[in-house]
């Protein structure tokens, strides 16, 4: 059975996702420490209760998530509550949780704005976004432009997930840029960058109306929905680089 040292694994992800870079809203990399040797990794967008509960099922001794537990919004947190039914059976059961949040958004080969990019087919790809100097997405341009309706149908079929769009025009769409999650009010860069769309995972009202004025054509295609490739691409890695056995948990989210 083909293992590998926890130590070893977070300092290869840590590297290869240059988390050392980023000022995020909390800790990247190994959130809480569980056995020294990993034979098996669960994948999933979230540490929640779900997943958390499938990767002890079966016989997990890592996770690996984008949104982990620990988050600067929520302050000093007593382990208590809710909180408490996610972290006891990571410890109880001894798995180690890593997490990757800004990180993962913009890897330019492995990051979540990477997956849906090479599944759109952009080309010329290049960092995208702004957070405290770092980018958090990616930008590029369709080989033949689209119209608005053919790309929403699209996104529709990468994401498995309706789509919320803005539409400014119906003129033909020859560029995006993409930062997964979020970012309500990042379509702002494409004004910028000379870019005709915007695909995020949520949309608020004022961001409808201000995107549309600006010309931009503003996709939503859900939280949940545009963060799953990243994670899905480590797994692809990791098993590739140490021959581990690797599953993905997925946590169907409407939001």
């Amino acid at each position: 059975m083909a293992k590998v040292s926890a130590r070893e694994l977070a300092k290869f992800l840590n590297n290869h996702l240059n988390i050392y870079d980023y000022q995020d809203y909390g800790p990247n990399g190994l959130q809480i420490e569980g056995s020294s040797e990993i034979s098996k990794i669960a994948f999933a967008v979230s540490a929640q209760r779900d997943s958390i509960e499938k990767a002890v099922e079966m016989g997990a001794n890592a996770m690996i998530v984008h949104h982990g537990l620990f988050w600067k919004f929520h302050g000093v947190r007593t382990v208590t509550g809710s909180f408490a039914k996610r972290v006891k059976p990571l410890i109880k059961n001894d798995i180690n949780l890593f997490g990757y949040h800004l990180p993962l958004d913009a890897h330019i080969e492995d990051g979540n704005a990477a997956g849906i990019a090479k599944r759109l087919g952009l080309k010329d790809l290049a960092p995208y976004g702004d957070h405290k100097g770092m980018p958090t997405g990616l930008q590029g341009r369709f080989e033949r432009p689209l119209s608005p309706s053919e790309l929403k149908d699209l996104l529709k079929n990468i994401l498995n997930h309706d789509i919320i769009h803005s539409e400014p025009n119906d003129e033909k769409i020859s560029s995006m840029g993409i930062i997964t999650g979020g970012a309500n009010s990042d379509w702002r860069y494409c004004v910028r960058e000379g870019l005709d769309a915007y695909l995020t995972g949520e949309m608020s009202e004022h961001d409808w109306h201000e995107s549309r004025e600006e010309g931009i054509h503003f996709f939503a295609g859900g939280h949940n929905a545009t963060e799953r490739f990243g994670v899905l691409a480590l797994k692809d890695l990791i098993e590739e680089k140490y021959g581990i056995e690797c599953v993905f948990i997925d946590s169907p989210n409407p939001a």
